[in-house]
């Protein structure tokens, strides 16, 4: 059963990733000695009582902001949006209620998922009550007050947040179709590769990288087995920031390795295994997935007939800590 996910949104600077670090435990600044493990961890696996789920942190957001850093970081945070079961909408009691948080209000109800209304910073329920209530203000329900650097309210806000948590996901328990999801980089073939197994154009495929916006199932029937194929989907690269890509990828993979029994991760033979690679496959490892590693574009790559023992010692080197996977 795939756990729930769980989004921290809001502003710049209201808190979240002190409220993320908290809830994860403090572990997410400990780097793990297993290679290609991010170090700046933007999920974590949480417990509440008898309760699992995932943590997603996203970057800020300003509703308006033309900078090209900021509309990349609403991007990635209407990506994990769009992945998440439950929403924490986080908020700063000392600022009050600005107009940017009307704004994100209103791309959260469009969203239509679940939103917990976190006010943080409240240091003393005594002093801050009445300004909690400004928040009613916001027409997102009832505002729970915290404080994520003096670990205060938060039992109170996590029983609100596991209350929306989907009961058991007995459907997919039901189904015992095997599930696969196909990660990797923007661009590297994802769709191309589904929609060659299932005979049809179900995913939009362009060059452009991240064409595909949302993950998308699709049964594939091979020797009378039916397969569900998960595409966890590029994104739209409006920049090259680096980090930002690296966000954006690792939001969609954790989702849909969550939801897999197998994971294809795919790497663009012309540019060879690159740590963001190893990356997006140590969510997979963590989460103790079985792993096969597809190579495209081989016919893109000059040959002799040294050409497949290199690339396969680069492959096994890279990913060294999943000698497993196929």
């Amino acid at each position: 059963m795939s756990k729930p996910i769980v989004a921290v949104v809001g502003r710049p600077n209201v808190g979240k990733s002190t409220l993320f670090n908290v809830l994860a435990g403090r572990k997410i600044s400990i780097v793990k000695d297993t290679p290609g493990v991010t170090r700046d961890r933007i999920y974590a696996d949480v417990t509440w009582l008898d309760k699992q789920f995932t943590l997603i942190d996203t970057g800020g957001i300003e509703p308006e902001s033309k900078d090209l850093i900021l509309s990349s970081m609403r991007e990635q945070a209407q990506i994990a949006i769009d992945t998440a079961d439950v929403i924490m909408f986080v908020t700063d009691v000392h600022q009050g209620v600005v107009d940017a948080d009307f704004k994100v209000a209103d791309m959260l109800r469009r969203s239509g998922k679940p939103v917990v209304l976190v006010v943080n910073k409240v240091d003393s329920f005594q002093k801050y009550q009445a300004d909690i209530y400004e928040f009613y203000n916001l027409g997102i329900g009832d505002p729970y007050g915290v404080s994520a650097a003096s670990q205060l309210g938060l039992g109170d806000m996590l029983d609100e947040v596991v209350k929306y948590f989907p009961a058991g996901s007995t459907e997919e328990e039901e189904d015992e179709r095997p599930r696969i999801a196909v990660i990797g980089k923007p661009n590297v073939g994802k769709s191309s590769l589904i929609n060659k197994l299932c005979g049809s154009q179900r995913s939009i495929v362009s060059n452009i990288a991240g064409t595909t916006r949302d993950a998308i199932d699709t049964v594939v029937k091979f020797d009378g087995q039916e397969y569900v194929f998960i595409d966890t989907a590029g994104i739209r690269r409006k920049n090259k920031i680096k980090e930002d890509l690296e966000r954006y990828s690792i939001i969609r993979a954790v989702a849909a390795v969550e939801r897999a029994n197998i994971v294809l991760l795919m790497i663009d033979a012309t540019e060879g295994v690159t740590e963001q690679d190893a990356k997006i496959a140590g969510i997979a490892h963590e989460r103790g997935k079985g792993v096969i590693i597809a190579v495209n574009k081989w016919d893109a790559v000059v040959k002799n007939d040294k050409t497949i023992y290199e690339h396969t010692k680069k492959i096994r080197e890279t990913l060294a800590y999943m000698p497993y996977a196929e």
